[in-house]
């Protein structure tokens, strides 16, 4: 739990929202619909597909970067959920490092991956469907992302990290299906 969101007295439920209101960090009230709101909320719902991922039979070198990505996807939350008033919260950062073991793990997965002549399927083995799944999430929060940064100042690095983080469910994906034995699902058009 981050500690800086945390009150004195914290209950989960503060009826503050019963009337379709929420308070972003520095107290701003907006409707639960608010693009803000919905980014950080398809964050949060990456985050939880992210546990389910995790959660799966899968190397421990894969939970322990999943676990990596899940802390920097709160990271993500708070600083889109940060409005003015919240100067005085010490936020956690993104960083380019974030960014670049993304590509570290891509690129090393990539190697042992078989190159890619078709569009290929979601599917074969529970791990990678969620991988895939993760995928999709993602993409979908860039996009929110992306349209919220149109009128609201939003750090490029976290759109920059959503566009990469999309890159690795895609890769990890394909490298969870060779480990487990699973040829590539390929798309084959009719035509």
């Amino acid at each position: 739990m981050n500690t800086f969101l945390l009150m004195k007295e914290w209950k989960i439920y503060t009826k503050t929202g019963d009337k379709g209101e929420t308070s972003l960090l520095g107290g701003k009230r907006v409707p639960k619909y608010h693009l803000r709101i919905e980014a950080y909320g398809t964050i949060d719902e990456l985050n939880s597909f992210l546990g389910l991922l995790r959660d799966q039979d899968v190397a421990p070198h894969y939970k322990d970067i999943l676990f990596e990505i899940q802390d920097r996807l709160f990271t993500a939350e708070s600083l889109i959920a940060a409005d003015k008033g919240s100067e005085g919260y010490k936020l956690p950062e993104l960083s380019e490092e974030d960014i670049t073991l993304l590509e570290r793990e891509i690129d090393q997965m990539n190697d042992a991956l078989p190159p890619l002549g078709n569009f290929i399927l979601p599917g074969g083995h529970p791990a990678v469907s969620l991988a895939h799944v993760c995928r999709t999430v993602c993409r979908r929060a860039e996009r929110i992302v992306i349209h919220l940064a149109v009128d609201n100042p939003v750090d490029e690095l976290i759109i920059r990290y959503f566009n990469r983080l999309s890159d690795y469910f895609f890769v990890l994906a394909r490298k969870l299906a060779l480990d487990n034995g699973v040829p590539d699902q390929v798309w084959k058009a009719r035509t």
